[in-house]
């Protein structure tokens, strides 16, 4: 298990079967906050808002500079409020319980992408006012933001995102194997679209920050 992180790229980069620590640098990001299932319209609207943004921030980026990151993947923190639902989401990550337990319309959560150099905040604020041309929803609920999320564990799940349990507890045994305790929200980076993937071969990274016992 490593500590640092080369590059952006590196951060999407995870060894299959193995818990990977690492230290995420400070980066930029569109993001969006809401509440409610993953499945709800309120999620895919800021879905929607986020990728606009992000494929206009690109084109502007690459139309100033000549070049441009490709759009990164979505990801999403997902925390409950509730004591109840915090308990359910903390037996999920033992690999006690399971998503069909939980009532997701509690739960909290911020949809991101990660906006590599050169895009910064002036990119982001003339792509929102593309994307508001076009009606875009969640628009108003979308910022842009600079957050460091500093030593995390990450592990692959490979498969249907309501079966990620086992690859929770792996994550959290990993993290206690390795003398650390987690903090902060769970994390999610969606490397396979379902719209195109089969449900069993969707690549999804769990990543949890982490703070020494």
């Amino acid at each position: 298990m490593a500590g640092t992180v080369a590059s952006v790229e590196a951060l999407f980069k995870v060894r299959k079967g193995a818990v990977d620590i690492i230290t995420v640098p400070e980066l930029g990001y569109v993001a969006v906050e809401g509440q409610g299932s993953p499945d709800g319209q309120e999620f895919a609207d800021a879905i929607r808002a986020l990728y606009a943004v992000s494929y206009g921030a690109h084109f502007l980026a690459r139309k100033q500079h000549g070049q441009a990151p490709r759009v990164m993947p979505l990801e999403a923190l997902w925390w409950a409020d509730d004591t109840q639902q915090h308990d359910m989401i903390t037996a999920m990550a033992g690999g006690t319980y399971d998503l069909a337990g939980t009532d997701r319309a509690r739960w909290r959560w911020q949809a991101l992408i990660m906006q590599p150099e050169p895009v910064g905040e002036d990119i982001i604020t003339r792509a929102l006012v593309q994307a508001r041309a076009k009606s875009v929803p969640a628009l108003d609920r979308l910022r842009f933001l600079r957050w460091g999320e500093g030593l995390c564990a990450q592990v692959l799940h490979v498969g249907p995102y309501a079966a990620e349990a086992p690859s929770l507890a792996r994550l959290h045994q990993g993290i206690t194997a390795a003398g650390y305790r987690p903090r902060g929200c769970h994390h999610e980076i969606y490397l396979g679209d379902p719209r195109r993937s089969a449900p069993e071969k969707l690549r999804t990274i769990l990543r949890h920050p982490i703070e020494p016992c």
